[in-house]
C-alpha cells in the first residue's frame, strides 16, 4: 500500500491527514511508515540515530507506533538567512544552497527514491506527504515531494483543500488543472478540510469537482480546536494540547480527530482502495 497526500497550499492539513491515516492503519494492525521526500522547515526532530528530520514526520511516525527515522524525511531544507538554505540530507548537514551554488536536483532525487524504496521493502504501507502545493509552476521542474513522487514512483494521490481559507472548490480544481496531464490520472480523490457546519450544503460543489476532474470526494473533515505540528510559517499557538508530554498530547488529539472523522463519514475504505492500487 502507498498513498500521497497533496495540499492545495501550505497549511491545508496534509500533515495531519497523513498522520490520521497512519493512526487508522495502526489501529488495523497494518505496519505503516510515513514519508516526506522534502520538507522546508526549521521545526525539526532529532532521531535516536542522531539524524535530523522534520517534526511532522516524527509526529506521523508516532501515529504509526514506530520510532522516527531519517529515511522518513530524506531532505530537510532549513532557511539560514541571506537567501541561503541548509540542505540536510538523510539527517546530516550536506551543503548550503545559494543562488550561486544550487542543489543537484537529480542526485538528491536519487537519494529520495532510495529512502522511499527502503521503506516500501520494510513496511506494508508507506503514507507519503507532499510539500506546499504541487501547482507552483515556477518550481515544478525542481519538485521532489509532489510531482517528483508522482513521476518517479507513480504514487496515487489525494488532494487536501482547506475550506477555512475560502475558495476551496477553485483551489481543488485549479490545482488539479495545473498538474501535468500525464500525472493527472494519479490524482484519485480529494478531501475538504476544516469545515464548520452541515457538510451536505457542499453537495453541488463536490459533485461538480468530481465531474470536472474524475477525483472522488473522500470526505469533509470537521474543524476541531486541536493543536498539531505544523510548518513554521503556518504555525498556530491556538488549540487544545493535553497530555503528560507533547507526544502523548498529539496522539490524544489525533485519536479524537480520527474518531470524529469516522463519525462524519470519512471514506477510509476508499482511501484503502486507492492506496492498494
Amino acid at each position: 500500500m502507498r498513498i500521497l497526500f497533496l495540499g492545495t497550499s501550505s497549511g491545508a492539513g496534509k500533515t495531519t491527514l497523513d498522520a490520521l491515516y497512519c493512526r487508522y492503519l495502526g489501529r488495523k494492525g497494518i505496519k505503516a511508515a510515513p514519508f516526506k521526500a522534502s520538507n522546508l522547515s526549521l521545526n525539526s526532530y532529532v532521531t535516536k540515530s542522531g539524524g535530523e528530520i522534520g517534526m511532522g514526520q516524527a509526529f506521523q511516525a508516532w501515529a504509526c507506533g514506530i520510532e522516527p527515522a531519517v529515511d522518513m524525511n530524506p531532505v530537510l531544507l532549513k532557511p539560514s538567512g541571506n537567501g541561503a538554505i541548509q540542505l540536510v540530507l538523510r539527517g546530516e548537514p550536506f551543503m548550503d544552497i545559494t543562488k550561486d551554488e544550487p542543489m543537484d536536483r537529480d542526485m538528491v532525487m536519487e537519494k529520495v527514491t532510495e529512502s522511499y524504496d527502503r521503506l516500501t521493502e520494510e513496511y506494508e504501507a508507506v503514507v507519503c506527504e507532499g510539500s506546499g502545493s504541487p501547482a507552483e509552476l515556477n518550481l515544478q521542474d525542481r519538485d521532489l515531494a509532489n510531482l517528483g513522487m508522482l513521476k518517479e514512483r507513480s504514487v496515487p494521490a489525494i488532494l487536501v483543500g482547506d475550506i477555512e481559507r475560502g475558495g476551496v472548490f477553485a483551489a481543488l480544481y485549479g490545482t488539479w488543472l495545473l498538474i501535468p496531464e500525464e500525472q493527472r490520472p494519479l490524482m484519485k480523490g480529494f478531501i475538504i478540510n476544516r469545515f464548520r457546519g452541515d457538510g451536505s450544503i457542499l453537495k453541488d460543489g463536490i459533485e461538480t469537482i468530481e465531474k470536472l476532474t474524475g477525483m472522488k470526494c473522500l470526505g469533509v473533515m470537521p474543524y476541531l480546536n486541536l493543536k498539531f505540528p505544523e510548518e513554521d510559517s503556518m504555525s498556530d499557538k491556538e488549540g487544545k494540547l493535553e497530555g503528560s508530554d507533547t507526544r502523548e498530547a498529539f496522539m490524544n488529539n489525533l485519536d479524537e480527530l480520527l474518531d470524529e472523522a469516522i463519525r462524519d463519514g470519512l471514506d477510509l475504505d476508499g482511501i484503502d482502495r486507492i492506496a492498494s492500487e
